[in-house]
């Protein structure tokens, strides 16, 4: 058989695949089809293969399918010594958590119900992990900003403490206009990376802290908190390794408990936040007293990155690389559940991955090499913090020096052809200019991350690439959709992020419109070609943090 022809049988030989309606937007362009899309999604998404969780049954189908398909494609193998995968060696902590408030003078604490009013584990690797009256401390939102000459904790020792912090960053009024956030200070609106998570976890275990709690709050954190549940509240997976320092106990605290928390200390939550955003706020130490416990059970996992590689045509420019990149992962099954125990992770990442295989394909069928190398890469772990990306950006199989550029894949529009596209990080690199003039050039405009403050930017594996010197492209669908009214494209995502993230409903839907990821997938396609095809690598503009 030829390629197409085994891509066709492979497909077809899959029960999802046999029965699955054609999606409403079957329009094929440039080589990339709905109808193929589709199909890799209902099978990367089916029950089979069990939310795609890493070290997992659901992993070893996902990563032998996703390697068949590269095979099929006469791709070469893109991992060491001839293989389709790079071995990404992690550490999964489940972590059984109770923790308690304690007064001066009382007789007795108060202990937090999981998962209601909190969501903790440890990232240690211990099987039990402890600390008994620990003193509480709000920290605001937890940063030290130099550039911005900002300083949370003001030489406050939190050494064995338990700090207290707000998600997203400071909210700055601007001088001019107090309905405005400053754009001089955390970039106005736009999420910084001291605004994400990870950061808050990170300083406050390279200051001595015990325990970290964010204070969960739907808009700032740009999630519910049945994401935090869902996410947060069952395994967690780092790298093997991870030398970081880190806190004993990591986690959310439910707005409302969050409120009761710091009332109770005689502060009104709007007052504390309030407070947190400017520059004179000092750490105040709270009346309550923290003691947790954490029992663990601890397993090592070798995860896989699935990897193939098609050898550029030119001779002088072979040894680089255009590197595209979609995770596979997802948050596999929860047998706790009742009724639907499966997070089949359609829209997250099924659909990227089966974007990356039609991109692929599309390379690999083309009558002429690119004159670069291009690397297709399916990682792992992105659920978990990006691990698959991390580990491949610290242990790359083709150097980053000689890395042109990453195209990431978190996602395809689902709802239908759109004017514009959304480029997440605009204005880091001469990719803009790339990406700009491909759009152009089928009519669409590439607009900016229409909701920076959700902190998008930070949350998929091009960061990784990025971090480490890389220019990378990552897009959202776009908001101006043909034939629909004003507002369509928000509410379908308001719509997802509300009853499908990281739930078991984020499954294949029978009113998907897949004309809209046809047309993006091929503006990347051909971002791609242009990027492997032109001798002059992309460069940081300047002003970009990444550029050094």
């Amino acid at each position: 058989m030829n390629r197409r022809a085994l891509l066709v049988a492979a497909l077809m030989a899959s029960p999802h695949v046999m029965n699955a309606a054609p999606p409403s937007g079957t329009t094929t362009a440039q080589g990339i089809s709905a109808e193929r899309i589709l199909a890799h999604t209902r099978v990367l998404a089916s029950d089979d293969f069990e939310g795609r969780g890493p070290g997992t049954p659901g992993e070893e189908k996902a990563v032998a399918y996703i390697a068949g398909q590269f095979r099929a494609m006469g791709l070469q193998p893109g991992g060491a010594d001839g293989t389709w995968t790079q071995d990404v060696p992690i550490v999964g902590v489940s972590s059984d958590v109770s923790l308690s408030l304690s007064e001066p003078g009382a007789n007795a604490s108060r202990a937090l119900s999981f998962p209601q009013e909190f969501v903790a584990w440890s990232p240690r690797l211990e099987p039990t992990v402890a600390a008994n009256d620990t003193e509480l401390v709000f920290v605001g939102h937890g940063v030290v900003a130099p550039e911005y000459q900002w300083d949370d904790f003001k030489g406050v020792d939190v050494r064995g403490k338990t700090v207290l912090i707000l998600v997203n960053d400071p909210q700055v009024p601007d001088p001019k206009d107090a309905s405005k956030l400053d754009p001089r200070v955390f970039k106005g609106n736009a999420m910084t990376y001291y605004g994400r998570w990870t950061y808050k976890f990170e300083e406050a275990g390279r200051r001595g802290a015990a325990a970290a709690i964010i204070i969960h709050e739907t808009k700032a954190a740009a999630y519910p908190w049945f994401v935090v549940v869902n996410s947060w509240g069952r395994e967690r997976f780092d790298l093997e390794g991870a030398s970081d320092p880190t806190v004993k106990l990591a986690g959310w605290l439910h707005l409302d408990a969050a409120k009761r928390l710091l009332e109770s200390n005689g502060l009104a939550y709007e007052k504390a936040l309030a407070a947190a955003s400017r520059r004179d706020f000092h750490p105040v130490a709270l009346k309550q007293r923290v003691s947790f416990t954490s029992r663990q059970e601890i397993r090592q996992v070798k995860s896989k990155n699935v990897l193939a590689a098609l050898p550029g045509s030119d001779p002088a420019l072979r040894d680089q690389w255009l590197v595209y990149t979609a995770h596979w992962d997802h948050l596999g099954r929860n047998p706790k559940l009742e009724g639907d125990q499966i997070f089949n992770g359609a829209a997250d990442n099924a659909i990227g991955t089966a974007g990356l295989l039609e991109i692929a394909r599309s390379f690999a069928d083309a009558p002429k090499r690119p004159r670069r190398s291009v690397l297709f890469l399916s990682v792992t772990a992105e659920e978990q913090g990006l691990l698959g990306a991390r580990y491949y950006a610290a242990n790359p199989l083709h150097a980053l020096s000689k890395t042109a550029a990453n195209i990431n894949i978190d996602g395809l529009n689902q709802w239908g052809r759109t004017a514009d596209l959304r480029q997440i990080g605009q204005g880091s690199s001469t990719l803009d200019e790339v990406l700009a003039g491909v759009a152009k050039g089928h009519g669409r405009k590439v607009l900016p991350d229409a909701h920076p403050e959700r902190g998008v930017f930070y949350r998929s594996d091009h960061f990784e690439f990025m971090k480490k010197g890389v220019p990378a492209i990552y897009i959202h669908a776009g908001d101006q959709y043909i034939g629909k009214p004003a507002g369509y494209g928000e509410s379908k995502v308001t719509e997802y992020i509300d009853h499908d993230y990281h739930k078991p409903s984020d499954e294949v839907k029978p009113d998907w419109d897949l004309s809209g990821a046809v047309e993006d997938a091929t503006v990347l396609l051909e971002t791609g070609r242009r990027i492997a095809d032109t001798r002059r690598l992309p460069a940081w503009k300047p002003g970009s943090e990444f550029h050094r």
